[in-house]
């Protein structure tokens, strides 16, 4: 087992929550709206701390509406309380009194902005007639706006859960000479995972031998691990909400001159864009450097996904770090660098780190040692 600390032995910082609802309605102007119903359940969650599944927010300039059913009544008391989130809170045991509270807190003559990426055309249509005498107006992308720029308290919930994995994965990597199925490894790594206090995945593992691992996102089978054959393992987990991700591939004894050398162009591309990462760099930019390394070993044609992505509270948000993206990264941003080549019939590799971005670099949060042979 390694030495890295896991949740139990962390004393994670508390989240700076409150503040976000003043920094949410200074977007208000640019995206021309006075106020916001907040569908989308991940962005409430990140602007009060409530962790149920069922609530509506309307936020607007000088005033927050929270709104959610009997089941939560108490849970919402407690977590906007401990979170000091200023807002009202309202139990509707139906949509239509939930409904009432929203129109009853707004009024008329408003410019509504609905989350374009948290409703249906059905629920926007809907929205439109409960707030009539206002004008329902689109936005997109308010709150994940903020959520790109992590403060030192969701870094630290990334960085326990990128310890848990890391643990996790050391502890079981010499198992793989045992020749278990891919299914049953990865029921082990999410097991070792709860062990160390993660609440959950962040997303079904991958655990990908022989020609499956020629599949990016492969399902874990039947399959049993063989002996000198490259598998794919691409796993994370939850910490208070917060996601890990990281893809390690190994080989259980030396896979041969064929198999290292896609390893060596995967793991040297890795490196070449987890040094380009930076403030002030594109996403595009980090993206082109890993690709250029695969290209120049003639293996572009293998290359068949973005490099990286954002990672947070859910396990794929912005920035994409992927061909021709123009976001620039910030102090703070949280992504991905995972190359991969995948050839049909003989195999597949991916490397994957995640980190956080500095002035001047960045800080891997992933530490799992990239060593071939197990």
């Amino acid at each position: 087992m390694s030495a890295r600390s896991v949740p139990e032995a962390v004393d994670l910082p508390p989240l700076p929550i409150a503040p976000r609802l003043d920094r949410l309605r200074r977007t208000f102007a640019e995206a021309n709206c006075d106020a916001l119903v907040i569908t989308r359940l991940v962005n409430i969650r990140y602007l009060t701390g409530f962790t149920g599944s069922a609530a509506m927010l309307l936020v607007k300039e000088d005033d927050a509406l929270f709104v959610t059913d009997g089941r939560y009544t108490e849970q919402a008391e407690e977590q906007l309380g401990a979170a000091g989130v200023d807002a009202r809170i309202e139990i509707g045991a139906n949509q239509t009194l939930q409904r009432d509270s929203l129109m009853g807190a707004l009024g008329t003559g408003h410019r509504i902005g609905l989350e374009a990426d948290g409703v249906t055309w059905s629920q926007a249509q809907s929205m439109t007639e409960w707030f009539a005498g206002n004008e329902v107006v689109s936005t997109t992308g308010l709150v994940e706006g903020l959520r790109r720029v992590k403060d030192d308290a969701e870094v630290a919930r990334i960085r326990a859960a990128c310890a848990i994995a890391d643990d996790a994965l050391a502890e079981l990597l010499p198992t793989l000479a045992d020749g278990p199925t891919e299914r049953e490894f990865a029921l082990a790594l999410e097991f070792a995972m709860r062990r160390r206090g993660a609440s959950a995945n962040s997303f079904d593992p991958i655990v990908a031998s022989g020609p499956n691992a020629a599949k990016p996102h492969a399902r874990p089978s039947d399959r049993r691990v063989g002996e000198g054959e490259l598998v794919v393992l691409d796993f994370g987990c939850i910490v208070d909400g917060y996601c890990s991700d990281m893809t390690r591939t190994v080989s259980v004894g030396d896979p041969g001159p064929e198999a290292r050398s896609l390893v060596d162009v995967v793991a040297t591309a890795q490196r070449a864009g987890r040094d380009e990462v930076r403030a002030g760099i594109t996403a595009g930019e980090v993206d082109a450097t890993c690709r250029s390394v695969i290209d120049d070993a003639g293996l572009g044609e293998y290359f068949v996904h973005g490099t990286g992505h954002g990672v947070g509270l859910e396990i794929h948000e912005a920035p994409r770090v992927g061909k021709g993206v123009g976001d620039t990264l910030e102090p703070g941003f949280i992504v991905t660098v995972e190359p991969g080549v995948y050839v049909a019939g003989r195999g597949g590799v991916r490397i994957e780190d995640t980190v956080v971005v500095t002035e001047t670099g960045c800080t891997p949060l992933t530490l799992a040692p990239k060593d071939l042979i197990v």
